[in-house]
């Protein structure tokens, strides 16, 4: 393309003459229905490499803190799937869950009284956890991306 045929395209997007593609639109309303009112995302905790704490071969630990709560994940690959075990800390509370969220499911766990849970064999790609305590707002990781 010319800079010319760009100009144009790029006329013809301001001016609404070339519609958004079905599944762009798609995508956008599939993403927006992924939000959760209220939510507090806790933010990576940094170290020297990014925000894993610790990385061997086929694992990593990240960590994830809101003002009150710290959120350590686990994540290892192995045939190609993921397994994910985490902790909150403080134990947020006997009634508190977690929810690990890919775009396509949502798999729930209960914590144990040490704030613990697990997962295992999620298939690779975006997945974010979200800790639902009583009586206060859900605090939840950014989305993270893990490929095997």
């Amino acid at each position: 393309m010319t800079n010319d045929e760009y100009l144009l395209a790029a006329l013809r997007l301001a001016t609404g003459n070339d519609p958004i593609p079905g599944h762009v639109s798609r995508a956008a309303r599939e993403a927006f229905g992924l939000r959760i009112p209220r939510v507090v995302t806790a933010s990576p905790v940094e170290s020297g490499q990014g925000c894993e704490v610790r990385e061997s071969e086929g694992e990593s630990v990240l960590r994830f803190k809101s003002d009150d709560v710290t959120l350590d994940l686990e994540l290892s690959v192995s045939d190609g799937l993921i397994d994910v075990a985490g902790e909150i800390a403080p134990h947020p509370g006997d009634d508190s869950h977690v929810d690990i969220r890919t775009p396509n499911m949502t798999l729930t766990r209960r914590l144990i009284g040490s704030g613990q849970f697990a997962v295992t064999g999620m298939p690779p790609g975006w997945f974010d956890v979200v800790c639902h305590r009583p009586g206060h707002p859900p605090i939840a990781t950014p989305w993270i991306r893990v490929r095997p």
